[in-house]
């Protein structure tokens, strides 16, 4: 049986994946026209392509298991944000 691979965390996964999968996920909800409940679903298949193919390609198993990660941590750092900015403008 294989051990699993090493999965190193790094700058790129914060500073840069996360927040290219919520730009595109906005893109696409702007111009797509996309209902809500189909969002996350979004935004994890934008989150596998690019660990699949750019962060993680040396590396299937790390590239779909990070991937993951970067969807619905695009989908976290959206909502989290948005609550706040409610919070400070005292909306409902």
């Amino acid at each position: 049986m294989e051990s699993f691979p090493i999965i190193h965390t790094n700058l790129w996964d914060a500073v840069i994946a996360v927040p290219l999968v919520v730009i595109f996920t906005q893109i696409l909800k702007k111009f797509g026209n996309i209902r809500k409940p189909v969002v996350p679903m979004v935004a994890n298949i934008f989150g596998l392509l690019i660990s699949i193919f750019f962060a993680h390609r040396t590396n299937l198993f790390a590239g779909i298991f990070m991937g993951i990660f970067y969807g619905n941590a695009a989908v976290g750092m959206y909502a989290s944000l948005k609550t706040q900015w409610k919070a400070y403008r005292k909306e409902e």
